[in-house]
């Protein structure tokens, strides 16, 4: 099994990911967050500190494109190349509201005929790898199979499928007969992304999927930053073919406390080092404990804290707290 992290942007940078990959069992592919091309410009700092070679030491680093010109995107894979990059991943998976207006993201998903225009025109164009993050549709699950049908006329390296669209956003149940509507009907190499936030949902994914060769994390890795390790012991327990034994949802204690700690403070470190004032890191790891205090058995009030300081030293005493008197979850849902 090969375990990939999906891009989140504003969160899933190189600090974090250079944390992570030091702190954790790594996964085997980051995605860069999306760049997006601009007129007459080349990258914007964050997207160059993204893709910069030195913040990137001996981990797999994939970019994220997000557009649908075609010759913006042939220019940025252009570009990428003279940096040692030879694989690209086009995004048509965002739901924001801001990128499907302007017809990108999950919105080029609406208008099927110039999303097959632009993936001829830059498969004919680009000479390196090109995956594809999509959605199963925007506005109805029933989009799917002419998408499917567009997507198998070409090479991709790979086909990151979120069962969901575009107005579910990351709400309600992931469409699962889509994405076995794609398992038995897609060429390609598929990769599964979409609420696997435990051993048991993964194990559940595995059960009734047992082809399937590729996960994307996303959200699940941000609220428990060991589960690529604890999804490889259930693995183990698959490819021993101890498929008897329910795997359940306990956590495989790959993650202590210290082991967390050192890993925010890693996080947090990055941040300050390349950010002004206590303010903007403060907004950085404000955002990132969204999901992390998701780790700790009764996060609620140091949470509250934590959003309302606007103080470096005040927050660390609030971390100090909240790690010496709440213990880690064990299960999860």
């Amino acid at each position: 099994m090969q375990y990939e992290f999906a891009p989140l942007e504003g969160i899933t940078g190189y600090i974090y990911r250079n944390a992570h990959h030091a702190c954790f069992p790594s996964m085997d592919r980051y995605y860069t967050p999306f760049i997006t091309p601009k007129k007459g410009k080349s990258f914007t700092t964050r997207e160059w500190n993204d893709i910069a070679a030195e913040h990137n030491q001996n981990i797999a680093v994939v970019p994220q494109i997000l557009t649908n010109q075609p010759d913006d995107f042939i220019s940025i894979v252009k570009q990428l190349k003279q940096y040692g990059y030879d694989e690209v991943n086009l995004n048509l998976g965002c739901p924001s509201g801001t990128v499907v207006a302007k017809n990108r993201g999950a919105g080029f998903l609406a208008v099927p005929d110039q999303l097959d225009s632009f993936l001829d025109k830059i498969f004919n164009a680009c000479d390196c790898k090109i995956s594809i993050k999509t959605r199963v549709g925007k506005d109805s699950p029933d989009e799917w199979e002419n998408l499917l049908a567009i997507y198998e006329k070409y090479p991709l390296s790979e086909l990151i499928v979120h069962p969901r669209i575009q107005k579910d956003f990351y709400k309600y149940t992931p469409r699962m007969e889509t994405y076995r509507y794609a398992a038995e009907h897609s060429r390609h190499s598929l990769c599964f992304n979409g609420d696997i936030h435990s051993t048991g949902a993964y194990g559940r994914l595995r059960q009734t999927f047992p082809e399937t060769e590729k996960v994307m994390l996303g959200r699940g890795i941000l609220q428990d930053p060991g589960l690529v390790g604890e999804l490889r012991m259930v693995e183990a327990q698959f490819a021993a073919k101890d498929t008897g034994t329910p795997v359940g949802n306990k956590k495989r204690n790959v993650v202590d406390k210290q082991t967390l700690r050192a890993f925010h403070d890693d996080i947090c470190d990055g941040y300050k080092g390349v950010m002004s004032g206590d303010r903007n890191t403060l907004f950085k790891m404000k955002e990132l404990w969204c999901y992390m205090s998701k780790s700790f058995t009764n996060p609620e009030k140091y949470l509250k804290k934590i959003k309302k300081t606007e103080r470096l030293a005040e927050y660390y005493v609030i971390v100090d707290t909240l790690f010496r008197e709440q213990e880690l979850q064990q299960e999860w849902s």
